[in-house]
């Protein structure tokens, strides 16, 4: 969420989503950001699986939900930005988040974008066979006993390992359609590898974090492939286009509430964690993506 949106958003109000039952499966992505750098990053996402779809996003987004909701509260109550918010808070390194629809197992690639000074989500949806090839080989990994699947997608090889113990034809990312949840992923040139490090039950399971109810973030506007793509590349490459008519010499010079920063530092700030977040990265999960 951008600051520059922060003291709007504390006038909006909450908005209620359904609370029920979910498995949430932790999931440690090792990944190569760049082609020619042979360092690895690594985050936690999470897998929340419910009854009717699956939901597969950054663990940051979700883990700071409380410090959020206390700091949020803090500045309404007192009616001033507080200065500190953003070192509070992390930046999370993956922006897109994953549905699974259950049974179709259709899948809806999501990502935020800000359209007007207003956020929203955006996201196109496939029908994805994947054609796993299924062998005999069998590993512990952990507690779970698994067995090996191959398949070839996004213009690399993979080699996962499924468990039936576990009874969901689930897996990070897109991956699906094995007898039972993928424990272990990854490509043949080590540039993304998925394991599974814990689950537990989440009693009352909101699918919205509270900085997405704040900020009013409702169904995507779901677009063709090709429309997604073309949208999301060109809010890449300037996130505060759509703003910018708004954004003039007065309004940048203008100081936020409670501190020494202008519009101006807060928008060339934000601007700069964007760029990071999404163009830090020249080496995709799925080569062929457009």
């Amino acid at each position: 969420m951008k600051k520059v949106l922060f003291l709007g958003m504390l006038s909006l109000g909450l908005f209620a989503s359904a609370q029920q039952t979910a498995n949430r499966f932790f999931y440690e992505m090792t990944y190569k950001p760049k082609k020619a750098v042979d360092s690895l990053d690594k985050e936690m996402m999470v897998l929340d699986i419910t009854k009717d779809k699956s939901l597969y996003r950054d663990y940051m987004s979700v883990s700071q939900d409380s410090i959020m909701k206390a700091s949020i509260e803090k500045m309404q109550k007192s009616g001033t930005f507080d200065p500190d918010f953003q070192k509070k808070m992390k930046q999370p390194k993956i922006s897109y988040q994953i549905i699974k629809e259950y049974p179709s197992m259709k899948i809806q690639y999501v990502e935020m974008i800000m359209n007007m000074m207003k956020p929203m989500y955006i996201s196109y949806t496939e029908d994805l066979p994947l054609a796993w090839k299924i062998q005999n080989e069998s590993e512990k990994i952990g507690e779970y006993n698994t067995q090996k699947a191959t398949l070839e997608y996004g213009g690399r090889k993979w080699t996962a390992w499924f468990s039936t113990d576990i009874p969901f034809q689930d897996g990070p990312y897109k991956f699906k359609g094995l007898p039972g949840l993928i424990v272990k992923i990854q490509d043949d040139g080590n540039n993304y590898s998925w394991v599974l490090k814990g689950n537990k039950k989440v009693e009352d399971f909101k699918e919205k974090t509270y900085a997405e109810e704040l900020a009013g973030l409702g169904t995507p506007q779901d677009l063709s492939k090709e429309k997604f793509y073309k949208t999301f590349n060109a809010y890449k490459k300037d996130p505060f286009g759509s703003m910018r008519q708004f954004l003039t010499p007065d309004v940048m010079k203008q100081k936020m509430p409670g501190t020494n920063k202008t519009m101006g530092d807060y928008i060339k700030e934000n601007e700069k964690q964007l760029d990071k977040l999404y163009n830090g990265t020249d080496n995709p999960i799925e080569l062929n993506s457009l």
